[in-house]
């Protein structure tokens, strides 16, 4: 409700906008079973990591409220309407980054671009249950194909 009053200003002040939403937004979290937060970005926030991080770990801690981050890479030489941001980092430093707050978060990340997904938890997700099942499906054969040359 309240971003959509929101002016872009050229600052990832990731805290503040975390800071309203789970301290105004959502003040009866505990009625909830569950709690999502999605943050669509395009940067690194305003603030260290580590102090990030820490914060999102505490938040999260005795609720179940996850932080689930979706990171889209702009195309280099892309105007940004000339906003500077405060901090910058190279879109691999940027996903590892929000990779280490998501993980103190219990979330996902997703990182994509105008070429397409670049890492997807539950992409990888998927994938590792496709393995697994593969897998199961390559023990079965192998135990069917034994039994028949038994008999």
């Amino acid at each position: 409700r309240w971003v959509l009053s929101l002016e872009c200003k050229g600052s990832r002040n990731f805290l503040s906008a975390l800071r309203r939403a789970v301290e105004v937004d959502f003040k009866d979290k505990d009625k909830h079973k569950s709690q999502g937060l999605y943050l669509l970005t395009t940067g690194i926030p305003d603030q260290e990591t580590h102090t990030v991080s820490a914060y999102v770990a505490e938040v999260c801690r005795g609720v179940d409220l996850q932080l689930h981050v979706c990171l889209f890479s702009v195309t280099p030489g892309t105007d940004s309407g000339g906003i500077i941001p405060a901090r910058y980092a190279s879109p691999q430093e940027t996903a590892s980054a929000f990779k280490e707050i998501v993980q103190a978060a219990n979330g996902r990340f997703h990182w994509f671009g105008e070429a397409g997904i670049f890492e997807s938890d539950d992409i990888a997700s998927i994938i590792s249950e496709m393995e697994k099942a593969k897998n199961y499906s390559q023990k079965c054969a192998f135990l069917v194909e034994s039994l028949k040359q038994r008999s």
